[in-house]
């Protein structure tokens, strides 16, 4: 790669032409959404409007549906106007006002109504759950009169219904609910098909007419004969109306139409004193200011080009002027990289910003990098020292037995089954440590009784120290518990212990006890052994490193243990220290979160 970079590739360019793009797209952006916006809250605004007419002319036509004349409208036409926000009229046909919400407003009428409220002579509306026979009907289904049902009527066919229910499904598994019609009447209702209803399971007396409907059904059975004769139409006999105000009889015939519209003229006229009569509705709009509109005239024009290109030149200024700034430290890092020792050379660091902190991060990262690499060549030659030497002795007692220079007895098995023990001792520590580097050190954490635990592990060790005539002392209270792994926490735990009974001279004595503090479980192990001097101290927990350096091995271990103790308290969230007076006594202190 040449040291000069094709303007084509420099960042500089770059960043300009990013800029540019950048420029263009946002004020393109900018002004789609806006135009974007503004349509859209056009037509929200106009949606809501149709919405909110929509509601009023339901409302007050489900009011006139209810009730035998128009007293006490007045309170639904004020809630009406106050959820809308719209001034509302009510009047007569000739005009004279039932109710208002704004006396004022009711003085100066339009010209034309914007609806008219009958009940009986409403538009089928798609939003109702009518049957066919409603949806060419004009009546409003909440109309009912003297088909409204009383109580005991009601709980008689509300118990079928339910029956009906419990049939449906302990037959077919199918889930119906019940709807209540205006009249009072309850109806079923599923998600499948009408056929799955089974005949099994329907009530005769649900479909039945009841006392009350069969008085009103005779009724209208009279008007529509009466509107038959007055239009010479022939009647099926006999007469029969059912529930959905449908003739029995042959649909087929050219009268059924005028038979059907007998039966609505005949349910207006039965309904006509249960409903309120016929009012113009007047719905008016408060005063709003005009929606602003974009200038697209020739001077509206210049002035939005005229301030896109400011913006733009503007852009480009600043980012060219960003960008010099940034190269040139950039150029700095980049030659110090390359350059030909090998070796990272510093980079001077002569700005406090991102490049500054870049050019300080990478003289950190140089620094560690070759601490790093000295520790690699410290430690490799330190795990070919350990493994060399159980390696040596087992390969000279093989090549001593091949040779006939030792006998292959037990003795000689034994000692190169010891070596092989610590081999694999070694390799299992370095295994725990390369996974704790490399953050796969997994645990499995549960509930303990953190005396029971050490209790197992002060019983594992106690051969050792009796062997050694170290006295080992227990003080934890009954009931102290903690989340942890079990078995990570006794290997801890254990290489602590043993570590203490290896340095304490017999007669001495190895203390571990626990306790609970803020937060936290506290584990000590105190011994009176030869201590640490205050120089090591810090060294204690390095690989391979032992303050005995002339200890040999076998009786001094491999220098992994508190290497491996502090990798698995921080693997559980806590950490560990030590504390040692020569001669006196060494205090190793783990805290756990409890």
């Amino acid at each position: 790669m040449t040291s000069e970079v094709p303007l084509r590739n420099s960042l500089l360019f770059r960043l300009l032409v990013t800029s540019v793009l950048i420029s263009l797209v946002s004020i393109g952006a900018t002004a789609w959404l806006t135009v974007r916006g503004t349509t859209v809250a056009i037509e929200q605004e106009r949606g809501q409007v149709l919405a909110d007419d929509a509601t009023i002319q339901e409302t007050l036509e489900g009011f006139a549906a209810t009730h035998s004349d128009w007293q006490g409208v007045e309170r639904t036409v004020l809630d009406l106007s106050r959820s809308t926000g719209r001034t509302i009229v009510l009047t007569t046909r000739a005009r004279q006002i039932i109710a208002a919400s704004h006396r004022p407003g009711a003085e100066r009428l339009p010209l034309n109504e914007s609806a008219v409220i009958d009940p009986l002579h409403v538009a089928p509306s798609k939003a109702r759950s009518i049957d066919q026979a409603e949806q060419a009907s004009r009546i409003d289904p909440r109309a009912v009169g003297p088909y409204r049902l009383p109580a005991e009527e009601r709980a008689k066919l509300r118990r079928l219904a339910s029956d009906e229910v419990d049939c449906l499904y302990d037959r077919t598994g199918v889930r119906a609910h019940i709807v209540e019609e205006a009249s009072g009447r309850p109806t079923l209702h599923s998600t499948r098909t009408s056929g799955e209803f089974i005949p099994a399971c329907r009530s005769k007396d649900l479909g039945t007419p009841t006392p009350t409907e069969a008085a009103a059904l005779a009724e209208l059975t009279g008007l529509v004969r009466g509107c038959a004769e007055r239009h010479h139409v022939r009647l099926p006999e006999p007469l029969t109306i059912a529930l959905g105000f449908r003739v029995d009889g042959d649909d087929s015939t050219a009268s059924s139409a005028v038979v059907d519209d007998c039966v609505e003229e005949g349910r207006r006229e039965q309904l006509a004193a249960y409903v309120a009569p016929a009012a113009l509705l007047f719905v008016i709009s408060p005063p709003r200011s005009a929606t602003a509109a974009f200038d697209l005239s020739p001077a509206g024009t210049l002035r939005v080009l005229v301030t896109t290109g400011l913006v733009l030149a503007a852009t480009v200024a600043v980012t060219a002027v960003i960008a010099t700034r940034l190269v040139r430290p950039l150029r700095a890092l980049t030659h110090a990289a390359r350059a030909p020792s090998g070796r990272h050379v510093r980079i001077p660091v002569t700005a406090k910003d991102e490049t500054g902190y870049l050019a300080a991060a990478l003289n950190d990262l140089s620094e560690r990098r070759e601490r790093t690499d000295e520790q690699r060549r410290v430690m490799v030659s330190d795990i070919a020292h350990e493994l060399r030497t159980p390696l040596t002795n087992i390969r000279g007692w093989l090549d001593a037995a091949q040779d006939g220079l030792a006998e292959t007895d037990a003795a000689l098995l034994t000692s190169l089954q010891e070596e092989a023990e610590l081999l694999q001792h070694i390799v299992d520590d370095l295994q725990v440590l390369a996974a704790a580097d490399a953050g796969t050190l997994r645990l499995r954490p549960e509930d303990l009784d953190l005396r029971d635990l050490i209790k197992q592990i002060v019983s594992a060790h106690r051969a050792t120290a009796h062997a050694g005539g170290v006295e080992v002392a227990v003080h934890a209270p009954d009931g102290l518990s903690l989340r942890a792994d079990p078995v990570r926490l006794r290997q801890v735990l254990g290489n602590l212990l043993s570590n203490a009974i290896r340095h304490t001279p017999p007669a001495g004595r190895v203390t571990l006890s626990a306790r609970r503090v803020a937060g936290a479980v506290a584990i000590e192990v105190k011994d009176t052994g030869s201590g640490i001097r205050e120089a090591d101290l810090p060294r204690v927990f390095d690989r391979f490193w032992r303050a005995e350096q002339s200890r040999s091995r076998r009786t001094g271990g491999s220098g992994l243990g508190l290497s491996i103790v502090r990798q698995l308290v921080r693997a559980h969230g806590g950490d560990v220290s030590v504390a040692s007076r020569p001669h006196v006594e060494t205090v190793f202190l783990v805290r756990l979160p409890s």
